[in-house]
């Protein structure tokens, strides 16, 4: 029997012009972490975002590592962080001996929900411990509601750094996310919209925080003809390489969102006819790109649960993931205060991330729709039915 090939989550998508970005690299001998590619890529990076600078780094927990800094989190600092979201937007507050408090998500985009956000805010400047900063996510491509978390962070006068990694190509309100609070930063990770392979971009309004971001990036080195430092920096530039890679990938960027969100249309007008199958929803203030497509399952009405529909098709060579699991219920957070959580804990119950790569075809799409329904056909023929007298 010829084993089907295995169908995987998101993986990179490479297109006709990345070869000759890095062939000039090559031809240049640009090698190193500077170099046009790099210049090149930020300038372009904002004129795609609408970012007013940007500093290209070597990931996207590198951006927000140095985003931190920049605002001053120090050790014992509290910092209000979504709780549903990839452990990497939390540990870097702790690399500064920060404390994460985690805030629940809505259920209108999945992200951090404002009104709790109002009321957290609300409740620590009754007892004068606001704090340091919020990280809020924009989640599997979607924003989060942006203007009213920002109307509260203003209001306390709280730095917001937007944690856009997942979000390049979306829009909230005809605008960029990761291009609204003090900072925001983007990841060009292998499973992202376009990838680098792995890199980050850092941009902010604020070209003296920028260049803060450039010298730190760079271990800190002071402007004299030897080695030099005066305080504590990081190698996290990244290399005039990958930057070819970047542009190459940025030129496609409205490409890869279209292809996208074909998957999503097509699983959804094939799986949205099952009972108990809902996708996440598209939020009415902006475009998602669906990065990834997102559904929960009512195993009630599904006839099988969210692990069931997993490992099916796992034995079928096709990746699929639950949902982020909420940082309030990993190990190394337990003992970090959550307001809310169970809004996260559902999702991630019930959530299931489906193969969502720009570059899958027709046939991986209907393969892995097969597979879902085939669960559900056989679960359900399998149920005993209850006894009727």
């Amino acid at each position: 029997m010829r084993m089907s090939k295995p169908i995987l989550l998101s993986t990179p998508h490479m297109g006709d012009r990345e070869l000759e970005f890095i062939k000039a690299a090559f031809d240049t001998n640009w090698i190193a972490p500077v170099g046009p590619h790099v210049d090149a890529f930020e300038q372009e990076f904002c004129q795609a975002t609408g970012a007013g600078y940007a500093a290209a780094v070597s990931s996207g927990t590198a951006a927000l590592h140095l985003a931190l800094r920049l605002i001053g989190v120090e050790p014992g600092d509290e910092v209000f962080c979504s709780t549903l979201t990839f452990v990497a937007t939390a540990n870097p507050i702790t690399y500064l001996g920060g404390i994460p408090t985690f805030i629940d998500s809505d259920r209108n985009s999945w992200n951090m929900n404002p009104e709790l956000l109002r009321l957290a805010l609300e409740n620590r400047d009754r007892i004068g411990k606001l704090p340091k900063a919020v990280v809020v996510v924009h989640l599997y491509g979607q924003s989060a509601d942006i203007d009213p978390i920002l109307k509260v962070c203003n209001q306390y006068d709280i730095p917001l750094i937007e944690d856009a990694a997942e979000g390049l190509g979306a829009t909230y309100k005809g605008r960029s996310p990761g291009t609204f609070g003090r900072i925001g930063i983007y990841s060009f990770n292998g499973n992202k919209i376009i990838t680098t392979s792995g890199g980050g971009m850092l941009v902010s309004d604020n070209p003296e925080l920028v260049a803060r971001a450039r010298f730190l990036a760079t271990q800190a080195r002071d402007p004299a003809p030897h080695y030099q430092h005066s305080e504590v920096g990081y190698n996290y530039r990244l290399s005039n390489v990958l930057a070819g890679i970047g542009r190459a990938q940025l030129s496609v960027l409205p490409d890869r969102v279209a292809a996208r969100r074909r998957n999503f249309e097509i699983y959804q007008a094939a799986l949205g006819k099952l009972p108990g199958i809902k996708f996440m929803p598209e939020a009415a203030f902006g475009r998602a790109t669906r990065w990834l497509t997102c559904l929960t399952i009512d195993p009630q009405a599904f006839g099988a649960d969210r692990e069931q529909v997993r490992t099916s098709l796992a034995e079928q060579q096709i990746e699929t993931r639950p949902v982020w699991k909420p940082l309030h219920l990993q190990p190394v957070f337990a003992d970090c205060e959550t307001i809310g959580g169970t809004v996260a804990e559902d999702l991630f119950a019930r959530g299931l991330c489906l193969p969502s790569g720009s570059n899958l075809t027709t046939e991986d799409l209907a393969r892995v729709i097969d597979a879902i329904t085939a669960v559900h056909h056989q679960l359900c023929k399998t149920r005993t039915p209850a006894f009727i007298s």
